[in-house]
């Protein structure tokens, strides 16, 4: 199952593929007769569990259900306001562990013992196509991060490893935007990470059981046409069972929370010489099976 949220004239809709190409839109078709409340986007959806599901399948396969052209749709993203902060996990990835420690002229360190967490503001969240400010007022040091993102299905708190996964409603591509010299400057990553805008997430979510509970996929980022970062997301440090466990440990987990679970190595400020996103820049993240979002650095 693959979903997607996209804006009409009374607000946000949710729609589910039916193909490659195609979406049934579930906020049209969702049934008065279901107990279930209407969704408008994916967190409402995860919400809704099994039951959820169920009357999207219904109204999927429904022959009378109107077809949608996926490309014709204004998308947003899949969860376009988050409800809470979204959860990020930093240094994720050996890779990129070591290119940073180059970059600051460090020596190698041991490996992270524990997830290192942080949040993006909600109002950070923007979906595929649109534009992101390239904050010259705040940051000299704009840059890209693409990352796998999990979307939770069911709350839970000091949910253990071996359930971990049952929590899990969907994938989806996000792009950690940061303001680098702000990360620096002000000694923790929050203000850097959580500018305005900086967070495009999308352009779909697809659900957990169409992935897997291990993924294992290829994850790029291309700036301009060129590549920059090129990994698997099975290169984690951290996976994801560990990052659910480790971030539920006191604090409950809720639907439509999302966590972005780290970036491989190729960002611009590791680049030999350092290179920041500018105006005009076009940043690319792709995950197989995921899709790609893309999204354009413009003026402030």
């Amino acid at each position: 199952m693959k979903f997607a949220t996209f804006s009409m004239t009374d607000g946000p809709h949710l729609g589910l593929f039916v193909d490659d190409h195609q979406l049934v839109d579930l906020t049209a078709g969702w049934p008065a007769s279901s107990q279930a409340t209407t969704p408008r986007d994916v967190a409402d959806m995860a919400a809704l569990g099994a039951d959820g599901l169920a009357v999207a399948n219904d109204i999927a396969k429904a022959a009378t259900t109107p077809r949608l052209d996926f490309k014709g749709l204004a998308l947003l993203a899949p969860i376009p306001r988050p409800r809470r902060n979204v959860f990020c996990v930093g240094r994720n990835y050996k890779d990129h562990i070591d290119e940073g420690l180059r970059a600051q002229g460090l020596a190698p360190k041991p490996l992270p013992e524990a997830p290192e967490f942080f949040t993006k503001s909600p109002a950070a969240v923007v979906a595929h196509g649109d534009t992101v400010p390239v904050h010259a007022n705040a940051t000299q040091r704009l840059d890209y991060e693409v990352e796998l993102a999990v979307i939770i299905g069911r709350r839970g708190v000091n949910i253990q490893r071996s359930q971990a996964m049952d929590h899990v409603f969907g994938y989806t591509i996000a792009n950690d935007v940061t303001g680098r010299d702000l990360q620096r400057r002000h000694g923790q990553w929050f203000k850097g990470k959580s500018l305005d805008r900086s967070c495009p997430l999308g352009p779909i979510v697809v659900h957990h059981s169409v992935v897997g509970d291990s993924p294992d996929l290829a994850i790029r980022m291309r700036i301009n046409g060129e590549l920059r970062q090129d990994s698997r997301t099975s290169r984690m440090i951290f996976d994801i069972p560990a990052i659910i466990e480790q971030l539920s440990l006191g604090m409950a987990l809720e639907p439509g929370d999302i966590i972005a679970t780290g970036t491989p190595s190729g960002v611009g400020y590791a680049m030999e010489p350092p290179r920041a996103l500018a105006v005009g820049d076009r940043m690319e993240a792709e995950i197989d099976g995921l899709g790609t979002l893309a999204n354009v650095i413009a003026a402030d």
